[in-house]
């Protein structure tokens, strides 16, 4: 896989303005943006029929957790849009999974990825929501990859500790997404379960998510090529 289409660079703004310029930026060097909750929230899917329009793959991170019909009427309308990948939050289990995959085979571009923990979470906050016993992090990630493998999703958002146990449990063809990696010396903020942009993919990642490192650059273009450059074995 060439390494630009390996990196996707998290656009978590507030307001198109912003977006704008930082893609501007970027131009040919970037060719995969995430629009997450926020961003989408506050400037619309207007936004995302740009970017498409611009050549650019988007994923767009949603991470829905609703009931079967409504979760498939947002991969619809997802597919609508043009987006390359959606997220559908293992934990509401099969079922919702299941009808996430079934809306988007009328989109053969789309795919559907399935949260597994998000990056924030240790092991003490699985136990306070419920996920108690000998089970670590890791292995209520494997546990949900599995579930979300018989659903028929075409891969899983996991952290970058994680990469490497989910390439070997679920085979070279599934694609895992992992957020929460930071630059060596780069402070991993809010992620809990983070690692380097070369650990990542050296452990199986196809695709890693980055964010401020690049978009919060003073140059945008030099943080990108840095990234990219930290791919190489």
């Amino acid at each position: 896989m060439d390494r630009n289409s390996q990196i996707i660079v998290a656009l978590d703004f507030d307001n198109r303005r912003a977006v704008d310029e930082v893609v501007d930026r970027l131009g040919e060097e970037c060719c995969f943006y995430k629009v997450g909750m926020e961003l989408l929230t506050a400037a619309g899917p207007d936004l995302i029929e740009h970017l498409v329009a611009k050549g650019k793959e988007v994923f767009l991170d949603l991470k829905l957790f609703e009931i079967p019909n409504s979760v498939a009427g947002a991969v619809r309308a997802a597919g609508a849009l043009g987006v390359s990948m959606v997220t559908v939050h293992s934990m509401g289990g099969t079922g919702i999974m299941s009808a996430a995959v079934d809306a988007a085979r009328d989109f053969p571009r789309l795919r559907v990825l399935a949260l597994t923990v998000v990056t924030s979470m240790t092991s003490s906050d699985l136990a306070d929501i419920g996920v108690t016993g000998s089970a670590s992090t890791e292995e209520q990630v494997l546990r949900l990859a599995r579930l979300a493998e018989g659903a028929g999703c075409h891969g899983v958002i996991a952290s970058p500790q994680e990469a490497g146990p989910l390439r070997r449990a679920l085979g070279a063809g599934t694609l895992i997404v992992t957020p929460g990696v930071a630059l060596p010396g780069e402070s991993p903020g809010e992620h809990a379960r983070t690692g380097t942009p070369r650990a990542a993919i050296a452990a199986g990642a196809s695709h890693i998510v980055v964010g401020r490192a690049v978009t919060r650059a003073t140059d945008p273009v030099a943080a990108f090529r840095l990234v990219r450059a930290g791919l190489e074995p």
